[in-house]
């Protein structure tokens, strides 16, 4: 069966829910081929240093699309707002809430969810994150059947690809919100007419990555230089890994390791400074930072802050902390 196929004013009424970036294609996507009713999305929230109030980037999508945008606070103790559009098939991606049962039993063809990896590997909030954070070497985009537990419902379909040495959060992040438009529409057919499987996951093979916290953030200097590479780009671009220098916060958005090893250094010590940046060490050798950015600053290569850094002949032998 084919979108093309399906009548989609009689046969599909669908409420998209769903809030930041990653969510925007997938919206688009299901407006360029079915009818989309209406989209909830989180109450617009300040960001920012200024604490200036933004809308989420789902929002912005449907309202250029006059499309009716609903943000309860809580879902759970508003979602007849929901059934009020009279939806029969719901679709989340990334919305940041869990469904009540009244939701999920509602819609004629279910509740779906585009989830960012591997199910049942990296349920939570925060999948793209921990799979570059994790070392892992593979990731993909799962559909699945809803189900009141967090991403514990039976899948659909996966598409699997690979995570490259030169990935960041945001590099992924952006292959797999393509991969995840394409695998949405590609499944709808069989979810329409009843066919899509119900494949359980296995609970044994479970791991999660929960939302991103402010000590995840931190480098911590005696773990392996592998790990703090796989930190920082696993948080570029948001939130960004950082350290302390001179009591003062620095986020570190690059940095590679090198064969070099500094047995008598202390863990964030800067061992010596490279013509692309700042040597340090760490447990089992050394990571060189390539951009960086130092509180109250924007970001830069680490080289130009070197040079700009009174006495900057006095920095070998200081502490990232």
């Amino acid at each position: 069966m084919d979108i093309n196929d399906i009548n989609i004013e009689e046969e599909v009424k669908i409420v998209f829910m769903g809030t930041p970036a990653f969510a925007v294609p997938i919206l688009q996507g299901l407006m360029d081929h079915y009818n989309v009713r209406g989209v909830v999305t989180q109450p617009d929230k300040p960001v920012g240093r200024n604490g200036k109030i933004a809308e989420p980037p789902v929002k912005k999508l449907a309202r250029d699309h006059t499309i009716l945008v609903l943000q309860p606070e809580k879902i759970k103790d508003d979602w007849q707002s929901v059934i009020s559009l009279k939806p029969n098939l719901i679709i989340t991606c990334a919305y940041g809430q869990i469904l009540p049962r009244e939701l999920l039993v509602y819609p004629k063809y279910g509740c779906i969810n585009v989830h960012a990896s591997l199910l049942p590997k990296l349920r939570g909030g925060a999948p793209i994150h921990h799979a570059i954070i994790d070392g892992h070497s593979k990731t993909g985009i799962t559909i699945m059947h809803m189900s009141p537990k967090m991403d514990q419902g039976d899948m659909i379909a996966q598409v699997e690809i690979p995570i490259e040495e030169t990935d960041t959060a945001s590099s992924l992040h952006d292959k797999l919100q393509v991969i995840g438009r394409d695998l949405l529409l590609e499944t709808l057919p069989s979810i329409i007419n009843g066919t899509a499987p119900r494949i359980k996951q296995d609970e044994s093979e479970a791991t999660y990555a929960f939302n991103i916290k402010r000590e995840d953030e931190k480098i911590d200097f005696s773990k392996t230089k592998k790990q703090i590479y796989n930190q920082v780009r696993g948080l570029n671009s948001w939130p960004g890994a950082y350290t302390m220098f001179e009591s003062k916060i620095m986020k570190v958005w690059e940095c590679y390791d090198t064969d070099e090893t500094y047995p008598m250094l202390f863990d964030g010590q800067i061992t010596k400074i490279y013509p692309d940046g700042i040597g340090v060490k760490v447990s089992n050798g050394e990571v060189v930072f390539t951009v960086i950015q130092p509180e109250g600053k924007n970001k830069m290569r680490a080289i130009d802050f070197v040079n700009g850094y009174q006495n900057k002949e006095t920095l070998v032998g200081k502490i990232f902390e």
